[in-house]
């Protein structure tokens, strides 16, 4: 054989060995002693995932990482070295001989590594496996695996992977958002575990403010993620032992590409994709709001969804750094275009109003008696950036973070006013425009003076206290003393009365028909009363009746609401010949429910109705409920309802804690409206005496048939005849009897109330009040069934 042809077999010889490590490379494991670098990847055996090393977008940097296989847009699921870039494709993946897996830059320097220090690993391969996991797991035995992507998630949850915590290595697993569309940094956004050790889930800015909630895991899902449920998802699990707590899930269609990913918006986001249209479709996401997510826009940064971006820079001020901006990377803010000038009298500052805006977090509050003062206060202060007068002054000193405008029926907000130099406002007088308004001011001021005197005596005489600053926030404005008498025909058809007053029926002079409450007993000063109704009439829900206006002159006070032409609940209930039935009833409970809920759970501070009851719920003329008198537990202080143990109308629907003297929280209405419910479903009182004189407490009869199994169709008002749909009665019961438990811990708040009664998710069979079995058992009160009765003893 001459020479020539032994150099051809040489080369030949190399080329079928590169031609096997390529080939090994592109299969959908990595040997010890092989390496991954330049173009190279692997795909896992069903061709799903594919790992190799990428640039995002028009960055220079390049990352390990994770994408799918069979998506035309580069979507990245899991990034190794994510704060830890290399400059060029010379760097490289390598299992080495010690079984971990290593990644080296151009200079043969480790960025990453696996790290593990398992026993196993002199006999290790890494395997990227078709759920996306990539896996160092024993070369003879695949179940045994030493270190695995899906325990250092990035911003991607994948099916099967997982979100929690190791309670014996407290290692924690969670998701972090890119920096920006071109940076896989962690971000200012995570989504934990809570460390306290319940089983909910906080999304976190800063690792410092939580801002949202899982709500906690109820056996099926999250109170808080419906979507999150068997329907549409083969395996839902959290998993919570002595090692480990985790959240982990699977889809029921195999096929299906979808993604759980938290957005560099602070958003958790559920994707799939659409081959046909080749596009990311959105199915949920939460917060439901963007602007919801903490400081998402920065400092002085406004977010709306009706932008696009959602982030914009207030005016006078420009993003802090445009490049970030345009990566959908706001965090860094705003910064002011042109520096205030504190304490020059001539060129000073000034401010712009910005209208119906959430206030922002860290406010101080200045003690002042108008807008102007509280001007002043923030102008003498050099580090103040805004104000908001309504009916007190804040003062923000620093950054404005979380601006975003006023969702409807939140009160956490109003007009501020923001610091800008006096350049960056338009001007809008010259010399000329300033000589002419000195000489219309010089022409005007003799009816200014007398305007004022003529003022002062109408305010003596009206004993009015209403600013144009706070008035315009309540619908319908105020109203005078006389306006109402005329409207009512001096208070001549009475609709009712309850704990807090007299309720009449009026005409507007535009012939709107409304409700007039006359208050009784309030002690509170004109300043506090006008704040309450201000914080009231802000107040919009399509369940809660609304306040168009109010009257407050010397020691009259009057509420106007919409009226209801349908009248109370109870007027439909507890009537012989109610024609209200189960459909209408249900939607009522529904309806309750998410006023309630509304009241809880959505405003600025939790407003406790205190006296729920048939009698306070309002139905319009498509009997669609509206809880009453919703703000009068705040107009009168809580500690007025304390003696409505003693009001007729109330008794059974008071809560042991108003008994016991314990804290007073919302679970106090769950108490009450679990009462109410029952009283829906029977269509009579629960401590009305029966004529034969046998007493049935209702709600200890529907626990103990719920509690037995037996059949629950006969508990239905008779007036019905039977007339129901079964699921939603056994449900209404269900919802009633956990509402009525002893400890308020057991009741469940009403945003989950509302929950249950669509149908979201089930409730298992509630426990028996003890209370209330001890009480019946004690006074001897039998329960009654069909044409027998049973007397229960002590349990």
């Amino acid at each position: 054989m001459g020479i020539e042809s032994k150099i051809c077999h040489i080369y030949l010889l190399i080329l079928i060995l590169s031609l096997e490590i390529h080939l090994s490379v592109a299969s959908n494991a990595i040997s010890t002693g092989q390496s991954l670098t330049g173009n190279q990847t692997i795909t896992s055996e069903g061709g799903m995932y594919e790992l190799g090393f990428f640039k995002p977008g028009n960055s220079l940097n390049y990352y390990l990482g994770i994408w799918y296989k069979q998506v035309s847009v580069q979507t990245l699921v899991w990034v190794a070295n994510r704060d830890k870039p290399f400059f060029n494709t010379s760097s490289e993946l390598t299992l080495s001989e010690d079984g971990n897996l290593l990644l080296s830059n151009q200079f043969n320097n480790p960025i990453w590594s696996t790290n593990s220090s398992s026993s196993l690993l002199n006999t290790t391969v890494a395997v990227l496996l078709d759920n996306g996991n990539f896996v160092l797991r024993n070369v003879s035995n695949s179940s045994s695996i030493i270190w695995q992507s899906f325990y250092y998630p990035t911003d991607t949850l994948l099916f099967n992977g997982r979100v929690g915590r190791n309670k014996i290595t407290g290692e924690v697993q969670l998701l972090s958002s890119w920096t920006n569309l071109e940076n896989p940094s962690p971000g200012m956004f995570t989504l934990e575990i809570d460390p306290e050790g319940s089983s909910q889930y906080y999304l976190v800015w800063n690792k410092s403010q939580r801002y949202w909630t899982s709500g906690l895991w109820n056996g099926q899902t999250f109170a808080n993620i419906p979507e999150l449920t068997t329907k549409y998802f083969s395996d839902i699990e959290f998993v919570s032992n002595e090692r480990e707590t985790y959240f982990t899930y699977s889809y029921q269609d195999t096929s299906l590409i979808s993604r759980f990913v938290l957005d560099i918006s602070g958003q958790i986001r559920q994707y799939k994709w659409l081959n046909n249209s080749q596009e990311w479709v959105l199915m949920w996401s939460r917060p439901n709001n963007p602007c919801d997510a903490f400081s998402v826009c920065g400092s002085f940064g406004n977010c709306s969804t009706k932008f696009s971006p959602i982030c914009r820079c207030l005016h006078g001020f420009e993003p802090s750094s445009p490049k970030d901006w345009n990566l959908s990377d706001w965090s860094g803010g705003c910064v002011r275009k042109t520096p205030l000038r504190c304490g020059d009298k001539r060129q000073g500052d000034r401010f712009q109003m910005m209208p119906n805006m959430q206030w922002p977090t860290n406010f101080q509050k200045y003690k002042v008696q108008s807008i102007k003062e509280c001007q002043s206060a923030c102008l003498t202060n050099c580090s103040c950036s805004a104000y908001s007068y309504i009916v007190e002054c804040l003062i923000w000193g620093g950054g404005l973070r979380n601006l975003k405008e006023l969702s409807a029926g939140d009160v956490n907000g109003g007009d501020i006013f923001i610091r800008l130099a006096a350049s960056e406002l338009p001007q809008t007088t010259n010399s000329k425009k300033i000589f002419n308004l000195a000489i219309l001011a010089v022409g005007v001021v003799g009816l200014g003076l007398f305007g004022i005197i003529v003022v002062r005596i109408w305010r003596c005489r009206e004993r009015r206290f209403i600013a144009p600053s706070w008035a315009a926030r309540v619908p319908s404005g105020p109203f005078k003393y006389r306006e109402l008498q005329i409207a009512t025909k001096n208070f001549s058809e009475k609709l009712g009365a309850g704990s807090f007053g007299s309720v009449f029926k009026g005409t507007l002079s535009d012939s709107t028909p409304v409700a007039v409450k006359m208050l009784e007993g309030s002690r509170q000063g004109e300043k506090e009363f006008r704040a309450e109704v201000i914080t009231i009439g802000r107040i919009q829900h399509v369940n809660l009746v609304r306040l168009r206006g109010f009257c407050s002159e010397s020691a009259k006070r009057l509420l106007v609401y919409d009226h209801m032409p349908n009248g109370s609940l109870d007027k439909h209930l507890f009537r012989k010949d109610s024609q209200l039935e189960w459909k209408v009833r249900y939607q009522v409970a529904l309806g309750i429910a998410k006023g309630l809920s509304y009241l809880h759970e959505k405003c600025r501070e939790c407003i406790i109705h205190c006296d729920i009851k048939p009698e306070n719920i309002l139905l319009d003329v498509d009997f669609c409920p509206k809880v009453a008198d919703f703000g009068l537990s705040k107009l009168f202080g809580r500690h007025f309802s304390r003696v409505l143990t003693t009001m007729r109308g109330t008794r059974g629907y008071l809560a042991p804690e108003w008994i016991s003297g314990l804290p007073i929280t919302s679970k106090a209405d769950v108490y009450s409206y679990g009462m109410m419910l029952l009283e829906i479903v029977s269509g009579r009182r629960n401590l009305d005496q029966p004529k034969d004189g046998n007493f049935e407490f209702f709600p200890i009869c529907v626990a103990r048939r719920l509690h037995n199994g037996e059949e629950i169709l006969s508990l239905l008002d008779y007036k019905l005849e039977g007339d129901a749909d079964l699921e939603e009665l056994k449900r209404a019961c269900i919802v009633a009897c956990w509402c009525i438990q002893d400890d308020e811990k057991n009741r469940p708040s009403m945003g989950h109330i509302v929950q249950f009664l669509e149908g979201i998710y089930e409730l298992s069979t509630p426990p028996i009040p003890l209370d209330l079995q001890c009480l019946v058992d004690n006074l001897g009160y039998q329960e009654t069934s069909g044409s027998s009765s049973q007397i229960y003893s002590n349990t």
